[in-house]
């Protein structure tokens, strides 16, 4: 299964660090002998209090997590691995073996604030049968989707399952979008087979919506 691939937006946020630096207020000096006219004249003598040196103030800890999935679960307890998946020539390339699916590295990762975290994945092939990716023809609304890697893990709830035409998932809607609120896609072939076509005339799209921060 290939898909179209869609322009990321990418945003670069900086974090700035605060100085803080304090100043010596100067100590009179001794008085000088009193004038004819009784009036005592004043001679300063500079001499300023030790000065601190400066503080710089560190960003504290970010509570969000990011990563970059390395396997994900659906609803049931049934998981696969998680591989990168690149473009080529304007179309995303998913795992071979259907019992793995593909992250497209284009587009967010898991906990980013924005952006949508795709992964898509063969529904089946002639040499091994039904893909793990069969799985979405069952899924539900409300169902529990989670990603991990390593200890860090994220869950979502299904809140859209889709049929949608291939030549039509990257020119409409929101599944590859990289600017508007974060959520997970999930995209396996689905529809039609059309054999005279090479495959599926359609695509299956399920998004879900994070459950809290990624842990």
């Amino acid at each position: 299964m290939l898909l179209t691939r869609r322009r990321a937006l990418v945003a670069a946020i900086g974090v700035g660090a605060l100085g803080l630096v304090g100043c010596g207020q100067p100590s009179p000096g001794p008085g000088a002998a009193p004038s004819a006219g009784g009036a005592r004249a004043a001679s300063a003598s500079p001499s300023p209090d030790p000065v601190e040196d400066a503080r710089v103030g560190a960003p504290a800890p970010s509570t969000r997590v990011r990563f970059v999935p390395t396997s994900v679960t659906l609803p049931g307890g049934a998981s696969a691995p998680v591989r990168p998946a690149r473009t080529v020539d304007g179309e995303l390339v998913v795992p071979e073996e259907v019992a793995h699916v593909g992250w497209w590295d284009g587009s967010a990762e898991a906990g980013d604030p924005f952006g949508s975290t795709v992964i898509a994945g063969h529904v089946d092939s002639a040499s091994e049968g039904l893909g793990f990716f069969a799985h979405l023809r069952t899924i539900a609304r409300g169902d529990v989707v989670t990603v991990r890697a390593g200890r860090h893990s994220a869950r979502y709830r299904v809140h859209a399952v889709r049929t949608v035409a291939k030549q039509a998932l990257a020119t409409s809607g929101s599944a590859l979008q990289q600017d508007g609120d974060h959520q997970l896609v999930l995209i396996t072939c689905g529809g039609g087979y059309r054999a005279d076509r090479g495959g599926y005339d359609s695509n299956v799209v399920v998004t879900a919506r994070p459950l809290g921060p990624a842990r």
